[in-house]
């Protein structure tokens, strides 16, 4: 068995809900893999809360930008809702947004290098933003979508989707991306889904199904009834649509002759820890720096 670390064994902790012991002797069986130790509690139905892997971890937020057929999500991260709704980080997250879809890239460390205003660069201008506001302050990730039929929709400032349809009217489209906000697919159709989480998905089932002790035909049959709910659950056109749960997307897009080209959408810190801060020693630290 691997030795792990404490730390690593606090991530695992915090992204399933167990406890310390079982967090630890999960990560030793696993070798130290963090997503292998998840996996298997999966398998086993230890896990209490495994789906918290994907919840928000950070504060900040999304914004987009758009040009003609192009448009651009970008997520800026900081340390505190506070600061995420201040206007001078929402004036750098638009501005950033901006040079960067002007500049067709979605490389965060090219992004850095770009001009941004009176000679500075973008990464000049996050560093003095760092110092005016007193936070950490980071451009994390942009996703450029191309289409003739472009839908946007923001939920707050943490969410951004954009949708490339073909067929339809802006109506459509802007319901569509309230939707995809809402139901957060992982494809279009099942044939969008990677084939790597498909698999996963269905090794997860088979461990499930084989723990009832069934006939090899009944567990077949169950292994599929669990990739069909998940596939139910993850891509567009199988979705109750949120404008009318009794009917699918599908079935939507089907009737008003639409088809989803691509779509992206940006949730602030998805993968991210959120570091727990002890909120008196925060502001013990604070008064003691202005202190000095």
């Amino acid at each position: 068995m691997a030795t792990v670390s404490a730390k690593l064994v606090k991530e695992l902790r915090d992204r399933t809900g167990l406890g310390m012991m079982e967090c630890k002797k999960a990560l030793e069986e696993a070798d130290g893999n963090i997503e292998t130790a998840i996996d298997n509690l999966r398998k086993s139905g230890q896990a209490k809360a495994a789906k918290k892997a994907g919840n928000i971890a950070a504060d900040g937020a999304i914004v987009i930008a758009q040009e003609g057929n192009k448009a651009l999500l970008l997520e800026v991260n900081c340390q505190t809702d506070f600061v995420a709704k201040d206007d001078n980080f929402t004036a750098f997250a638009n501005k950033v947004a901006e040079i960067a879809l002007a500049n067709n890239t979605t490389d965060v460390a090219k992004i850095a290098e770009l001009d941004y205003a009176d000679g500075q660069s973008v990464e000049e201008a996050r560093i003095a933003l760092v110092q005016k506001i007193g936070e950490n302050i980071q451009v994390r990730r942009a996703q450029i979508v191309e289409g003739d039929n472009l839908a946007s929709y923001r939920h707050g400032i943490r969410i951004g989707v954009v949708v490339s349809t073909e067929g339809g009217n802006d109506e459509t489209g802007k319901n569509l991306a309230m939707h995809i906000a809402a139901f957060n697919p992982v494809a279009v159709n099942d044939t969008d889904v990677p084939a790597d989480v498909l698999a996963r998905e269905k090794e997860i089932a088979e461990a499930k199904a084989r723990e009832s002790g069934k006939p090899d035909n009944i567990i077949e049959k169950m292994i599929e009834g669990s990739l069909r709910k998940y596939l139910d659950e993850v891509t567009l056109v199988r979705q109750p649509y949120v404008m009318d749960n009794d009917k699918k997307v599908g079935d939507v897009l089907k009737a008003d002759g639409v088809t989803v080209k691509d779509f992206v959408r940006f949730e602030v810190g998805e993968g991210i820890e959120k570091k727990q801060e002890d909120f008196a020693a925060e502001v013990a630290a604070a008064q003691a720096s202005a202190n000095k």
